[in-house]
């Protein structure tokens, strides 16, 4: 028995693709038996396994998007048909392009096959541009928020395998976009602009655990410190941006008191980024920072 059939199966009734009509089968992983073994969090939270010696390497993260095999319409399984006249006109004017710069990124793609890294890349990058024409019902913000953020992890696993193709670049890309979105996600569970119901299970960032809000306020955080150079071109932005990013990682830890809703883990990434700042403070400044 071919090993990925343990890995995932197919959904009995099939789903029509509502841009073209074509009828295909879902995938989705199973769980159980071993399949999964949890490795370690890293300090974007994106939850790394360890390969399993009966199931091989196992990525959750490649199954969670729908496409149409034939039109490379994607999303999030919920929202797939849940999709508005004015929408589906968008979507399917755009399909030879759709389909054409996936193609440019990774060759042609089979989405009728057994998901594996590459076209379970291919479906956030898709998603990612549909969600694009899609309204504020299903509340695309934070949906393009995780499919970029879950796009450059996975693009990261190619380029490891790939170096000499250039995949790092897309994911730098894909990375920044994310940084865009998420910052926008703030303004959204602040302001209620487009409807919380719509993505408050999904804020991930992986599919092992939902950190919610505090996640989003310390992804933020930890992404102005990553990309610090492409937001400040100055030392005294730098410095500003810093200062701001240092507050918002403060109040999520609490100056270290963990609760339920903050459990240790998080409390824990968010000091290990409170210091990072203020070594990154002190290289700039030339001086102590005071606490």
């Amino acid at each position: 028995m071919n090993s990925q059939k343990n890995i995932s199966y197919r959904a009995k009734e099939a789903t029509n693709c509502p841009i073209c009509g074509t009828s295909f089968y879902r995938e989705f992983l199973l769980t159980g038996g071993g399949r999964l073994i949890a490795g370690n969090l890293t300090p974007e939270l994106r939850r790394l396994y360890v390969p399993s010696r009966k199931f091989g390497v196992v990525i959750p993260l490649i199954y969670p998007i729908s496409v149409c095999p034939n039109c490379y319409y994607a999303s999030f399984g919920d929202d797939f048909n849940k999709i508005q006249e004015n929408e589906i006109q968008k979507i399917k004017s755009e399909t030879s392009n759709r389909k054409e710069d996936i193609h440019k990124i990774f060759g042609k793609l089979n989405f009728d096959e057994n998901r594996h890294l590459i076209n379970g890349t291919a479906s956030y990058i898709l998603a990612l541009d549909c969600y694009q024409k899609r309204g504020v019902n299903v509340a695309p913000t934070p949906k393009k928020a995780i499919c970029s953020l879950r796009a450059a992890w996975l693009l990261g696993d190619i380029h490891e395998k790939f170096s000499d193709v250039g995949y790092d670049k897309i994911q730098k890309f894909l990375y920044l976009k994310a940084v865009s979105y998420y910052k926008k996600v703030l303004e959204i569970m602040t302001s209620g602009s487009e409807p919380h119901d719509q993505f408050v299970q999904l804020l991930g960032p992986d599919t092992d655990k939902n950190w919610g809000f505090d996640g989003v306020i310390y992804l933020n955080s930890f992404f102005n410190y990553k990309f610090l150079d492409e937001f400040a071109s100055t030392d005294q932005a730098k410095v500003k941006l810093l200062e701001e990013t240092k507050r918002m990682v403060g109040k999520l830890y609490g100056l270290g008191k963990i609760s339920k809703s903050k459990p240790s883990v998080l409390v824990n990434l968010a000091r290990d980024l409170y210091e990072s700042i203020n070594k990154k403070l002190e290289e700039i400044t030339g001086e102590k920072v005071k606490e």
